[in-house]
């Protein structure tokens, strides 16, 4: 069988990168399926984030997306067009060379334009992001013209998909409540196949909190509940790893507030250690796809405690057994249960077990099955 991934690059090391290149290598090394990646906007010598099997193809189409951002309204969407007018062509021809069995867009990036494409393939479009925050341009300040072009594209763009792929695939039931009009719905969460060197032993007073440094994490809100947290438990250390266009605001903030024992760390190449050196791990997104750095945490033995967001956070933590599930937005309560957990080792460690156990239900095998079965359906 012939699979070809479409995805804007493979050289940021975010979430949808590595659960891609990790499927990839599966599909290629243990199935022995015929695997390629078609990258948009990456050039060769841009390496990728994570290591692919010596038998899964690249082909890089090197389009320059980012030169419509050069100009303002109206004439960006004129260049936006005819960028995307050579991107539709060159995928188009690519695609059709390659004639694959299954074609997958990776995300929100041009799922409508992969579903329009000419092929005898089979159409899957993989949701790593809540539907209600695809492409809505939440995370900018958008002025008028932004505002009234991304709602016309986001009808356009879903009605492309709900007609035209043969599969969405949504990381949460919650999700998959709102494709109700697509041709068919699979729920295939994610897996977290990294290696486990140590479990962690929740005894060191340090909390960790992982992602990319931009509005959607919701760090403003983690800050504001550290505020509440640190005077209380100022022995203990909050660690934030992550890059983005929101680091110099979030050390602002935090300077401004005179706030203690939290630093913003770069991102680093050795998640599970740090994991395992940490007890407790939070998240404070407005959205989350499925959330990968929790199930991570999981599988290092260490607790969770998250906003029950849209929709990633409540598809992994079970309440009251290897974390917290919190309101929406409820700041007072996030900081309780966090105080709860700083102050009792033994939930700690009790959750720390029921963590481990929950992390078992997102084994690798278990869920590549579930495409497996998809693909032969298909």
């Amino acid at each position: 069988m012939k699979i070809v991934y479409v995805v804007e690059s493979l050289v940021l090391r975010g979430g949808v990168e590595r659960i891609l290149s990790e499927k990839a290598n599966y599909l290629a090394d243990k199935c022995g399926y015929d695997v390629h990646i078609v990258v948009c906007t990456q050039h060769p010598d841009q390496p990728n984030a994570f290591d692919l099997s010596a038998t899964i193809k690249q082909t890089y189409l090197c389009i320059p997306l980012y030169l419509q951002y050069r100009y303002k309204y109206p004439m960006r969407i004129w260049i936006k067009k005819q960028i995307n007018n050579t991107l539709c062509k060159t995928l188009t021809k690519c695609i059709q060379s390659l004639n694959p069995d299954i074609l997958i867009g990776m995300g929100h990036f041009k799922a409508n334009m992969i579903c329009n494409i000419n092929c005898r393939a089979k159409k899957i479009i993989e949701c790593h992001e809540a539907r209600f925050f695809t492409q809505s341009g939440m995370a900018n300040h958008q002025n008028t013209i932004s505002k009234l072009f991304t709602r016309f594209y986001r009808t356009i763009y879903f009605r492309a998909i709900e007609r035209k792929a043969d599969a969405v695939v949504t990381l949460t039931e919650g999700d998959k409540l709102l494709w109700n009009k697509a041709k068919r719905i699979e729920v295939i969460p994610n897996f977290s196949n990294m290696q486990v060197s140590q479990i962690s032993s929740c005894h060191s007073k340090r909390i960790i909190a992982v992602g990319r440094l931009s509005w959607e994490k919701g760090y403003d809100r983690l800050i504001d509940i550290w505020e509440l947290v640190s005077t209380k438990y100022p022995e203990w250390q909050l660690d934030i790893f992550g890059e983005g266009e929101l680091k110099n605001y979030l050390n602002h903030k935090i300077a401004r507030k005179h706030l203690k024992n939290i630093t913003i760390h770069p991102t680093t190449n050795n998640i599970s250690s740090e994991l395992s050196k940490s007890s407790i791990c939070v998240m404070t997104s407005y959205y989350e796809g499925f959330a990968l750095v929790l199930l991570e945490a999981l599988k290092h033995g260490v607790p969770c405690i998250a906003y029950d967001c849209p929709f990633g956070p409540a598809s992994i933590i079970q309440d009251n057994q290897c974390g917290y599930l919190i309101d929406n937005d409820n700041i007072n309560l996030f900081a309780k249960k966090l105080c709860k957990l700083l102050k009792e080792e033994n939930t700690r460690k009790e959750f720390s077990i029921g963590s481990i156990k929950r992390a078992k239900d997102f084994d690798i095998d278990t869920i590549m099955e579930k495409w497996i079965k998809l693909f032969n359906n298909l």
